[in-house]
């Protein structure tokens, strides 16, 4: 029994996914081969966005597929071989991985010998795989960063003559991000 991924994101301005008829029928054809390879691709590029790409573990497949861990891994291998998407590892076990459709992944030149590869993703995270599973949702609030468009920060001597600090309660009224601000 597949279980639904939560809906509490943003809504995208693109709420479509599009397929050429021919991989329309392809699709058709895999679904019939590989009945779970079909509904992971599925699952995949329902949640993919603008960015192409999915970052999941297995685990957390397996359950949302409602099939075993070994079923997603063989779907998976079938969808890469088959060239549906591309496989990039993300921990070092292999049982997390970005799944990418569509577009190549980019991957930058060698650096101190290391290349690496840079891409935007969808990242769906479970609770039974972190480490403080019974304390989500009660946590104390992590610190709050402001950005830089939040709060003005005069650099500077300023323009003659030399600016007095302000009164309190006459503070000038420069503008801001309120705190409230649910786009935040």
């Amino acid at each position: 029994m597949q279980k639904d991924l939560p809906t509490n994101r943003k809504p995208s301005p693109n709420l479509w996914v599009q397929v050429p008829r021919v991989t329309l029928e392809e699709w058709g054809s895999l679904i019939v081969r590989s009945p779970a390879a079909a509904r992971l691709l599925m699952l995949l590029a329902s949640r993919v966005g603008e960015n192409n790409a999915v970052v999941v573990s297995q685990p957390t497949l397996a359950t949302l597929l409602g099939v075993h861990q070994n079923t997603i891994a063989k779907a998976a291998k079938l969808l890469a071989t088959e060239r549906w998407l591309e496989i990039r590892r993300v921990s070092g076990s292999g049982s997390t991985n970005a799944y990418v459709l569509n577009d190549r992944v980019v991957w930058s030149g060698p650096r101190d010998g290391l290349r690496y590869s840079l891409f935007s993703a969808t990242v769906i995270a479970s609770s039974a795989e972190q480490p403080d599973q019974n304390e989500l949702g009660h946590q104390e609030p992590i610190r709050r960063l402001p950005r830089a468009d939040e709060m003005q920060m005069p650099v500077g001597p300023g323009m003659p003559p030399p600016s007095q600090p302000s009164l309190d309660g006459l503070e000038p009224d420069l503008p801001a991000t309120s705190r409230d601000d649910p786009a935040q």
